[in-house]
């Protein structure tokens, strides 16, 4: 808790966002800070609530309440609040291993679950969250803390997303020697190329990783198991592997027109953007221009706004979100109790951003793109487009109907899908034969992350499916302890 009566004293309060219009025209993150003292305010409206829903990560109706990687919530605002930074820098560590990430991408279930919430505004726990991790790396707080001796054993990681990250802190931090495996030129994986500069800005992600290697993790980048490198190799080289390799195969649109030129899987979309940016500031061309273009974002979820605000800042034409689901409600639902996720409307970031220039919300709900059409020379120039409603079957699940009469055509020179991701790709599973579950993914018991595979792990959305960057944190921290457990007989991890 904070002050016991703070929450009754103090009002919620956010730090300003730069102007949508004035950061469209950079790629810097646009979230501004609070001042010491006003983020000691904010701690101190941490109740004394007796049930701290905001750290236990309880799924309910399929998703997460609260922290999935049990952060110490009330016990950081209760320093925060007391000025002791230093002391909540170190109980923010003790379960997260990147709260410089969670602080500015994650979607804040503990905010969701906080029991002020109930009646008031919540606490405003993600932007404590990113204060604390950065002033800590401003005092000079941050250093890296190599193992003091090591097991002589070694374990592969295979990817370098969240989980991958999480997964090798934690084995080095046992004493494991540990490489990490990416296939890409820059290590990070979504962290990287898949979450714009303006959410999460790369000289973050790199100073961690630098920090890593400082601490004796080794990294190799354009090493892809299962095409550059051997994934059995590893498996006989090393003496473990654990499998983060996300989940990246991309929801396709299998509609008439879509082997059109200017279709693109948002991903294509934004992985080119960030590299070229970082290469080169976008003077190599290497990436895909939505300049003076219309364009359709299918899709409505996270990666679908970061279409949006990347094509803003590209100075797009047009811009149309397509989804079909309905839009959300203004407040929480008697179905929807706290403290469930709140299932309400939000102008995210690349929203206000087309809203600021185009004058709405760029998102047209219950609505399905039907077809894509051409202009005679093999580009895409409409999306057609009808309404949907949303029916139960013979079998009671829910199913989209189309509503004759509510077609509209859409004019389009860009089309990003953004429609969220199947599972992982195959390559390293088949090549390992690791088992898989109905839907794909890794087959691995969550909390023991082992496949049929002896000494072979996997954690994060390759193993889950798609999902939260602290649900990846969660498992890559699990995997690494399970790891550790089967490397030395038992562990010490959490």
């Amino acid at each position: 808790m904070g002050k016991p009566t703070g929450f009754m004293e103090f009002e919620r309060e956010l730090p300003a966002d730069r102007l949508p219009l004035e950061r469209t025209n950079d790629w810097n993150e646009f979230h501004e800070h609070f001042a010491e003292a006003k983020l000691q305010q904010q701690g101190g409206r941490c109740m004394d609530c007796g049930i701290p829903f905001c750290h236990t990560g309880t799924l309910i109706s399929g998703m997460a309440s609260g922290c999935p990687i049990n952060n110490l919530i009330p016990e950081w605002n209760d320093l925060v609040y007391g000025g002791l930074w230093k002391e909540a820098l170190e109980r923010l560590h003790k379960t997260n291993n990147f709260p410089e990430f969670t602080g500015r991408v994650c979607p804040a279930p503990c905010e969701g679950s906080c029991v002020l919430g109930i009646n008031e505004l919540p606490v405003t726990i993600k932007t404590i969250e990113s204060a604390i991790i950065d002033n800590g790396f401003a005092q000079g707080w941050v250093t890296p803390e190599a193992p003091e001796k090591r097991t002589g054993k070694k374990v592969a990681v295979v990817g370098s997303g969240p989980a991958g990250l999480a997964c090798a802190a934690q084995l080095n931090r046992a004493g494991h020697w540990v490489t990490v495996y990416e296939r890409a030129d820059r290590i990070g994986g979504l962290l990287m190329y898949g979450i714009p500069n303006m959410k999460l800005d790369k000289t973050i992600v790199q100073r961690r990783v630098d920090l890593m290697a400082e601490e004796g993790v080794k990294f190799v980048t354009n090493a892809a198991v299962g095409v550059d490198i051997s994934a059995k190799k590893l498996r006989e080289e090393f003496d473990a592997v654990v499998l983060c390799c996300g989940a990246t195969k991309p929801r396709d649109l299998p509609i008439p027109g879509r082997d059109l030129k200017g279709i693109h899987f948002a991903m294509e979309f934004l992985h080119a953007n960030t590299k070229s940016l970082l290469d080169s500031n976008h003077k190599d061309g290497n990436y895909i221009p939505a300049k003076d273009k219309h364009v359709i974002v299918v899709g409505g979820g996270d990666t679908g706004t970061d279409c949006v605000g990347t094509a803003m800042r590209h100075k797009c034409k047009s811009l149309t979100q397509l989804e079909i689901l309905p839009r959300p409600a203004d407040v929480r639902q008697p179905d929807n109790p706290w403290p469930e996720w709140p299932k309400v409307y939000k102008l995210d970031y690349g929203q206000e951003e087309a809203k600021a220039r185009f004058g709405d919300d760029p998102r047209g709900y219950l609505m399905s793109p039907q077809k894509f059409v051409g202009d005679g020379n093999g580009h895409v120039k409409e999306v057609h487009g009808v309404c949907v409603e949303w029916t139960k079957n013979d079998s009671g699940a829910f199913i989209p109907k189309n509503v004759p009469g509510t077609e509209k055509v859409f004019p389009a020179d860009l089309v990003l899908l953004a429609m969220g991701f199947l599972g992982p790709e195959e390559t390293i599973l088949n090549e390992l034969g690791v088992e898989r579950d109905p839907r794909s993914n890794a087959k691995a018991e969550h909390g023991k992350f082992a496949t049929n595979v002896a000494g072979v792990f996997a954690a994060g959305d390759c193993r889950r499916g798609q999902s939260l960057i602290v649900w990846a944190i969660n498992e890559g921290r699990g995997a690494a302890r399970e790891c550790d457990r089967y490397l030395m007989g038992s562990t010490n991890l959490p």
